[in-house]
């Protein structure tokens, strides 16, 4: 059996890659290590944007383990044009899986990459491991699990946000973990 911690990043300011934490977001990284104290954690990779290391280091700290960095994390492309209407663009990707907009990802795209880190984690001998990601990318490696995961469920994530995986002979289970103690 073998346990994986999808974690969606703390507030930050912004969308960019480079965009730090809030203020807040600082406070919910501490409160989210206090949280995994007593959740053993093998394993961490990490989204190469900096909110999501930034997330993820006093975790790492408590426990001793290293941050390795996956660009398969990194948030999904929506479009490298501006979209007017993001929100209802994005709504069209959870029901049609291949659509592209210019220069974006497809959600199809972005969930065989989540997979694939899914599946890379499988293969390692760490039986805890922590995925720090960002909300699209996490809603739609969650629908590969439950189907039912869709546009409204990511409308409900919040930052941060912790689902925990259970892969067993029988198949992968996925459930939301309180964070009660996380709000700050």
């Amino acid at each position: 059996m073998k346990t994986y911690y999808v974690i969606r990043h703390c507030e930050a300011t912004g969308q960019a890659p480079d965009a730090p934490l809030t203020k807040q977001g600082y406070k919910q990284a501490d409160a989210l290590a206090r949280f995994f104290k007593t959740i053993p954690v093998d394993r961490i990779l990490s989204s190469p944007f900096r909110r999501a290391q930034e997330t993820i280091f006093p975790v790492a700290a408590l426990q001793d383990c290293p941050v390795e960095i996956e660009d398969q994390l990194q948030e999904r492309i929506l479009s490298t044009s501006p979209l007017s209407e993001w929100r209802s663009a994005l709504q069209e990707t959870f029901v049609d899986f291949d659509l592209c907009f210019p220069g974006g990802e497809s959600s199809r795209e972005v969930m065989e990459r989540m997979t694939s880190v899914l599946k890379e984690a499988s293969l390692h001998p760490a039986r805890h491991t922590v995925l720090v990601t960002h909300g699209n990318a996490m809603a739609l490696l969650l629908h590969t699990i439950d189907s039912t995961f869709g546009f409204d469920d990511w409308q409900q994530l919040q930052n941060p946000d912790v689902y925990r995986l259970v892969q067993t002979a029988d198949g992968m289970t996925c459930e939301r973990m309180p964070l009660h103690q996380t709000k700050t």
